[in-house]
């Protein structure tokens, strides 16, 4: 008797990567655990503390600085909700071939670009304000500036936006990370005559040449080549997930509480930004606040800043003649801190964190110190720097990106000399 040999079965079908295939890792996301009540203490002094110095700058100084505040309160709820991070990127990108955190920037950074096109492209400014794009000159100091910088971050663990974003849901030691951070950019603008005379290049900014519409193609094909290239990377090392964290369950709950995907915070920054943009006529930054801060305290003990050679420049003598809360990177950089607070109480998380080992408070502080000298030299810092440059078209924030990457891997090397551990391909998340 013969038997019939057995059907072949059905291959299973095929699945085509697409640019929005969830890239693989080596394990799935681990469930994101529920979060904790609400902080109410916390919540209501955020809460009344945003809403006071509100009135109390739209009083004294105008709608103009009252609406900055406000958008910085909303960039620091984002950042907070979204935990949108640059350093954290890096290191899982150099570290172990994760590269969700880049594309993450890749969305922010083309959004941003889009809205900066429309907003300068059509001149429009609220309030009077003229926009203008961000253009950085192209030289050692961009190169020098933006390594520190990425060292800085990997040691102090966190960036510019990070560090006050991460100070306002109360995690003390990068409590550190941000006198470090204010110390190195007191530091250089005081030592402004050692290195404002490094070689230098004009700022080359793509509208300049091709206008905005050719600026905003370009840009755009380049961040879409760079999410193609990280999808191929993290394709070919199947590195570990990242981490959750908790959040609420139901989409409104979960708006209100946390925690928002990367790709929702990425959007909800651009839109913030641009509103920045409009408003003031510049770019979000974060860092020249830091050199303002550091000075007042100088002459608050009885220093003469003012004869710096670093105030005495037409923009900068301005912004140290005028009051603090009536600066624009002032406004937005405590705005964040209020708003991550406000943003941390609502999720449960906010807390003071005792006992911090040594070398991770002396990591803490080098790291500040270093980021805040790598932003004078560089002219900016990843938010000032690399966002606002890449958004506007000039070729300087590209290069800031690129030689940060460079400065990650050097961070990332140092790091265990602090006890600071990095990410590992066998890890469960990174």
């Amino acid at each position: 008797m013969t038997t019939a040999p057995p059907a072949e079965q059905a291959a299973p079908p095929r699945t085509t990567a697409t640019l929005f295939t969830p890239s693989p890792t080596s394990s799935p996301r681990p469930t994101a655990p529920p979060l904790s009540p609400v902080r109410r203490t916390p919540l209501v002094v955020a809460g009344l503390l945003s809403v006071a110095l509100t009135a109390y700058v739209w009083a004294t100084h105008g709608a103009k600085p009252g609406v900055l505040l406000l958008l910085g309160i909303g960039l620091g709820v984002a950042l907070f909700h979204s935990r949108f991070g640059f350093t954290s990127a890096w290191r899982q990108l150099v570290a172990v071939g994760n590269g969700v955190g880049l594309r993450a920037h890749a969305l922010l950074l083309g959004t941003t670009a889009t809205l900066f096109a429309l907003i300068i492209g059509t001149e429009t400014g609220l309030f009077g304000s003229q926009p203008a794009p961000s253009g950085g000159s192209i030289g050692v100091g961009l190169i020098v500036g933006s390594v520190l910088f990425a060292i800085g971050m990997q040691l102090g663990g966190a960036c510019a936006s990070g560090t006050l974003y991460v100070v306002g849901s109360g995690q003390t030691s990068v409590l550190l990370t941000l006198g470090g951070f204010i110390l190195g950019a007191t530091l250089a603008a005081w030592r402004f005559d050692l290195w404002k005379d490094l070689p230098a290049w004009e700022p080359v900014v793509m509208s300049d040449h091709i206008g905005w519409f050719g600026s905003w193609v370009v840009t755009v094909a380049a961040l879409l080549l760079v999410v193609l290239v990280s999808r191929r990377v993290q394709a070919r090392r199947n590195p570990p997930p990242l981490g959750p964290v908790p959040s609420a369950r139901g989409a409104a709950l979960r708006a209100l509480r946390g925690s928002w995907p990367l790709a929702a915070g990425a959007l909800a920054l651009a839109v913030l930004g641009a509103g920045v943009l409009l408003v003031s006529g510049g770019a979000w930054g974060v860092t020249s606040a830091f050199s303002l801060w550091g000075s007042e305290l100088v002459r608050a003990l009885g220093g003469h800043p003012e004869t710096w050679s670093f105030w005495q420049q037409p923009g900068n003598a301005k912004m140290l003649a005028g009051p603090v809360l009536a600066d624009k990177n002032s406004l937005t950089d405590i705005g964040i801190m209020l708003g991550a607070a406000v943003a941390a109480s609502l999720a449960g998380t906010w807390a003071l964190h005792r006992g911090i080992p040594w070398r991770t408070a002396l990591a803490s502080v080098l790291g500040g110190v270093l980021m805040g000298i790598g932003a004078r030299l560089a002219g900016g810092c990843n938010i000032g720097a690399y966002l606002a440059g890449i958004a506007s078209g000039s070729l300087s924030g590209w290069l800031w990106g690129a030689f940060a990457l460079a400065g990650t891997w050097v961070g990332l090397k140092l790091r265990p000399l602090f006890g600071l551990g990095n990410p590992k391909p066998g890890d469960g998340v990174c």
